[in-house]
């Protein structure tokens, strides 16, 4: 089987760009500051605006950069440690949870992906129950958790005083189950309209996405779907883990 030389193949032009936009930013910049447009930048750097692009967005998912609606892009502060699972072995909702209930509905539409985890038939019944959470004032997740009708009865056919009472009521009655396990994956995604919208970004901003997946009596009762900013977040796992997963 042949080799590949990997030291002969050139280096992109965007990404050296990317080298020399980093510097600037170090050394021109301040956190906060908004950059010249893309013409202006281009001109500088005797650079095609796709190029420029390329490495913008680059910069972008290793956090040193924000786009902002309204505002354009600026540069982007250190990454707030967001801690994924400060308790372990407890259900979503229970107490220290820093996610906060947005509301819920009850209803029969899941993803493809989700409905694979939770084992569902077509027109098995799910709390889908929405959550958000702040950090420093900052929007830096939105979750969508997925819960069997099936494990908290006591949870339809009742009409909740709002949708945010909904999502309490599901997530008070997950806490009477017994939690016999969970497992995780982590991927780097882009954000979908309704999550960019809640973490004040643009659509396709890059996001790292946390799937979760909980386990009772057996079976997957619970999964959970919770999508980080991955230019202001570095996640932890655990309450004494030192490992971090880095976006970029």
């Amino acid at each position: 089987m042949g080799t590949t030389q990997l030291e002969t193949v050139p280096e992109p032009k965007y990404w050296h760009l990317k080298t020399v936009l980093s510097d600037a930013l170090d050394s021109e910049f301040s956190v906060g500051e908004i950059l010249p447009n893309e013409r202006e930048l281009a001109a500088r750097f005797g650079v095609a605006r796709a190029t420029l692009r390329q490495a913008l967005e680059q910069l972008e998912l290793e956090g040193r950069l924000q786009r902002r609606r309204g505002v354009g892009t600026t540069v982007a502060p250190p990454r707030v440690g967001v801690a994924v699972d400060p308790a372990r072995d407890t259900w979503p909702g229970a107490p220290g949870d820093a996610w906060q209930p947005v509301d819920a509905v009850e209803t029969d539409a899941v993803p493809a992906a989700v409905a694979a985890l939770l084992e569902t038939a077509p027109g098995d019944r799910v709390h889908l129950v929405r959550r958000s959470r702040v950090t420093g004032g900052q929007p830096v997740a939105a979750e969508l958790l997925y819960v069997l009708a099936a494990a908290v009865p006591g949870c339809s056919g009742v009409a909740p005083v709002s949708a945010t009472a909904h999502a309490r009521a599901v997530l008070h009655e997950l806490q009477a189950l017994e939690l016999e396990g969970r497992d995780r994956t982590v991927e780097l995604g882009s954000a979908r309209a309704e999550d960019a919208k809640q973490l004040d970004r643009l659509p396709g901003a890059p996001v790292l996405v946390v799937t979760t997946r909980y386990v009772s009596e057996g079976r997957t009762t619970a999964v959970a779907v919770s999508t980080y900013r991955a230019d202001t977040c570095r996640l932890t796992f655990g309450e004494s883990d030192p490992v971090s997963l880095l976006a970029g």
